[in-house]
């Protein structure tokens, strides 16, 4: 029953914040086109539920001529991440077309963070288990690691959060990520086995 109550949540959600936050939205389509060459969005495939490839869309906040590598970590003082990438990215405003994503059924406002589909592939039984449930705008591991932490430690969270969904998870994530959002994800990141959750599985 609440995979059905959360996706009507989604639905619900996600427009009204669209609507809310459209004014940001268009101030920062046209500060990406006027700040730096290129495209205003940053359009790739990633791994839904499932595995299942959609395609995910953020604002651009890198230099055109980068090339990507899926090993490596972008932190924000990354030589390629333009200036008003870097203050986008702090914020998580280039996250906000991902909106149109939870609307379209894509995406959820919480769950794990969707991944490329070269990482998908190539995951391990536990590690595919973070796919049972839809990718998330926030989730239980965006609001406990940061980009930086390795990929085991943010595996941990994310499994844990599939075998433990519902209301009250969603509930503290939630209020949780505007926190991490305007104090900085550094201050809330630790090992999954530092955290309170580590003792509840």
């Amino acid at each position: 029953m609440y995979p059905l109550i959360k996706r009507a949540i989604d639905i619900l959600v996600s427009l009204l914040l669209i609507l809310l936050f459209s004014p940001v939205i268009l101030a920062a389509a046209l500060a990406v086109k006027l700040s730096s060459p290129g495209p205003v969005f940053f359009v790739q495939p990633r791994g839904g539920r499932f595995g299942q490839p959609f395609m995910s869309i953020k604002f651009r906040t890198m230099r055109t001529d980068h090339v990507h590598d899926i090993h490596e970590v972008v932190p924000l003082n990354h030589a390629n991440i333009t200036s008003l990438g870097r203050l986008m990215r702090r914020f998580k405003i280039d996250e906000l077309p991902q909106l149109f994503c939870i609307l379209r059924g894509d995406m959820s406002l919480i769950g794990p963070r969707p991944t490329i589909m070269e990482q998908v592939v190539a995951y391990n039984d536990f590690q595919r288990r973070r796919l049972e449930v839809r990718p998330g705008l926030t989730g239980l591991a965006q609001v406990n690691a940061t980009a930086t932490m390795s990929w085991d430690e943010r595996i941990k969270y994310d499994v844990y959060y599939v075998d433990h969904c519902g209301p009250l998870m969603d509930l503290l994530i939630l209020a949780k990520t505007p926190v991490v959002v305007l104090l900085g994800e550094e201050r809330f990141a630790r090992p999954f086995e530092q955290s309170p959750y580590a003792r509840r599985r």
